[in-house]
């Protein structure tokens, strides 16, 4: 498959949404796509003026203070939902995750409002703040797949009726809300609380995301390999954690 326009990467906040290395699942993506022949742009989308013409939108995780005034200026933008109307994927991450959401509560128990793309709410937790491996099993959205990734938050998120779990917790946290769950998903939009960056440590994953845009393409088995070796090593690593109810 040909496109006649470059596929659009819009990469999200990547001034306040920019830690833990998630700007390489933008990376990942973008690098994907040209090993296959796709032409591709990577735009950043600062502030109120996010375009809403981009085939794929990614955000990544923040502290508090960005991630909501990151929130505040995606809202008044009003951009992503017009481009999930239109068929436009977004991933989130962590922050990005939750902000996607209905609404999150920052660390003083502020309520700030969300996308309302996904169907969950994230709470602060009481117990320990969620760090480590994490294996999980994801579900309808990519039977078979073992998802692979780091999680360091303190946020607990609860998925509403309206949304999907991403995937089950096998070892780590997830979501924390007690259902074993990790992540979320409602169309095309797809949220994570997993770093590593997560699409680098699951290539099916990015791909599934791709396909959503430019259709089925072949596998990239040559330049996986240093990937498999690391989702294996990882989840061999994570087998013995504990899952903490």
């Amino acid at each position: 498959m040909t496109l006649d326009s470059a596929v659009r990467i819009i990469a999200l906040a990547p001034d306040l949404l920019g830690t833990y290395g998630d700007a390489g699942n933008v990376t990942v993506l973008a690098q994907r796509l040209r090993w296959r022949g796709f032409p591709t742009e990577v735009v950043e989308g600062i502030g109120r003026d996010v375009p809403d013409s981009g085939d794929i939108y990614v955000l990544g995780g923040g502290e508090d203070g960005p991630q909501a005034l990151a929130a505040r200026e995606m809202i008044e933008s009003g951009a992503l939902p017009r481009a999930v109307e239109r068929g436009a994927v977004i991933f989130g991450v962590c922050a990005g995750y939750q902000l996607l959401g209905c609404s999150f509560l920052d660390t003083d128990d502020n309520v700030h409002a969300g996308l309302g793309l996904l169907d969950c709410t994230t709470v602060r937790g009481t117990g320990p703040r969620n760090v480590g491996e994490v294996v999980a099993n994801i579900g309808t959205l990519l039977p078979g797949h073992v998802l692979s990734g780091f999680e360091n938050h303190g946020g607990v998120t609860t998925v509403g009726g309206g949304a999907t779990p991403l995937a089950t917790i096998v070892a780590g946290n997830g979501n924390g809300d007690g259902s074993h769950t990790e992540g979320a998903w409602s169309g095309r939009v797809v949220g994570t609380y997993l770093h590593g960056p997560v699409l680098a440590r699951n290539p099916d994953l990015a791909d599934l995301l791709l396909e959503w845009v430019v259709g089925p393409s072949a596998p990239l088995a040559d330049a996986d390999a240093t990937a498999e070796a690391l989702r294996a090593e990882r989840i061999q690593a994570a087998g013995g954690s504990r899952r903490r109810a």
